[in-house]
């Protein structure tokens, strides 16, 4: 399955009611949302037509998150009637926003995607799903962090590692997907602050000159489960009536945590 089919499956069992892309290109990817929708790219050139409420940012990721209120387009206005004809919830105003679904396919060099990675986490929940693109590259070239193949995922597949080491209380499956794997994480909690308390550390390690010395297990997909067999699992609608009803983490983590091992989970 390519990783657009499989973004395509994910929308609909995922139930998402908002979506946020990072790397929007010519938006491929993004057309594939019916739901109120963030994208961000510094240089985006849509060529597909678009079919749900986006906002359409044209700067950085990390200038994105760095704004007042990143997520207001996802909010909606005061009026009750007006928010539900355009898909929102009617008292979304006034209620923190929480992303459902995200994708992460910005720059492919490691640092840039772990700060997506916890950018994306300080608005996620462990009801949310976070999608990484490119985790799993095919050669040690096409892994490397100056590009010089055609196909190119630099060494955004170190993401995996860091999140086994460093915040071994999330859940993440690696996806075999065609071309490159995807990484999808569950159990997002914006509380946590690891990942930024460790960053210095984390770069001291891992941000290496090429040649990367990529795992066996990535350029063989030892790990990686099929999407049908995600896709399919039981979890997802009791997953999206949990969030829906807005159950807390302490009650709908570990049935779902436990859910997931039975799919096949990268750790």
């Amino acid at each position: 399955m390519k990783r657009h089919e499989f973004l395509r499956e994910l929308h609909k069992v995922s139930a998402n009611r908002n979506y946020l892309e990072i790397g929007v290109n010519d938006g491929r990817s993004l057309t594939l949302s019916r739901v109120p929708s963030i994208a961000i790219d510094p240089a985006f050139k849509v060529v597909s037509e678009l079919r749900c409420d986006v906002h359409l940012v044209k700067a950085t990721s990390d200038d994105f998150f760095a704004r007042e209120n990143p997520l207001q387009h996802l909010k909606g206005g005061r009026h009750p009637l007006r928010n539900l004809r355009r898909g929102r919830s009617p008292i979304g105003y006034w209620r923190r926003t929480t992303l459902d679904l995200s994708f992460i396919d910005g720059m492919h060099l490691f640092e840039f995607a772990l700060r997506d990675f916890m950018n994306v986490e300080k608005y996620s929940d462990w009801g949310s799903v976070i999608v990484l693109d490119d985790m799993l590259p095919r050669s040690v070239d096409e892994a490397a962090r100056d590009r010089h193949t055609n196909a190119w995922t630099g060494d955004v597949y170190k993401i995996t590692e860091v999140l086994a080491r460093y915040r071994p209380d999330l859940v993440t499956v690696q996806v075999d997907t065609a071309p490159t794997g995807q990484l999808v994480v569950f159990g997002a909690d914006p509380d946590n602050r690891v990942l930024h308390d460790k960053y210095d550390e984390i770069m001291a390690e891992y941000k290496v000159p090429d040649p990367q010395k990529v795992p066996e297990a990535i350029l063989e997909r030892a790990g990686a489960v099929r999407p049908e067999a995600l896709l399919e699992a039981g979890f997802w609608r009791p997953l999206a009536q949990a969030r829906n009803r807005g159950l807390p983490r302490s009650i709908g983590w570990e049935p779902l945590r436990r859910s997931l091992e039975q799919v096949g989970v990268s750790r």
